[in-house]
C-alpha cells in the first residue's frame, strides 16, 4: 500500500511539474520540449516492459497497456506537432 501511495504522489507531482513547465516555456521552445517529452516516452515504454515481470500479472498488464497507450499518443502527437512546425518554416512553392 505504501508503494501505491508513493506512486500516486509521484504522479501528482509530475502533473503539477508538467503544468508549471508548459506554462512557463515560451511558445518558440515548445517543439524542443516536445522532442524531450518523446524521449521520456521511450523511458515509459521500458518501464512498461519491466513492470510485466511482477507477481500480479493482471494489474501489471493493465498498467503496461495504459502506459504504452499514453506513450504512443505522446510520440505520435509529438511527431505531428513537429512536422507541422517544420512545415511552417518551408517556403511557399
Amino acid at each position: 500500500m505504501d508503494a501505491l501511495i508513493a506512486a500516486i504522489t509521484v504522479f501528482v507531482l509530475a502533473l503539477f511539474l508538467g503544468a508549471e513547465i508548459i506554462t512557463k516555456v515560451p511558445p518558440t521552445l515548445h517543439t524542443p520540449l516536445m522532442s524531450g517529452s518523446n524521449a521520456i516516452s521511450g523511458i515509459t515504454l521500458i518501464g512498461a516492459v519491466i513492470s510485466m515481470r511482477t507477481d500480479n500479472e493482471v494489474l501489471a498488464t493493465v498498467l503496461a497497456v495504459v502506459a504504452v497507450s499514453f506513450a504512443m499518443i505522446n510520440v505520435a502527437g509529438g511527431y505531428l506537432v513537429t512536422n507541422r512546425m517544420l512545415a511552417m518554416f518551408k517556403g511557399k512553392r
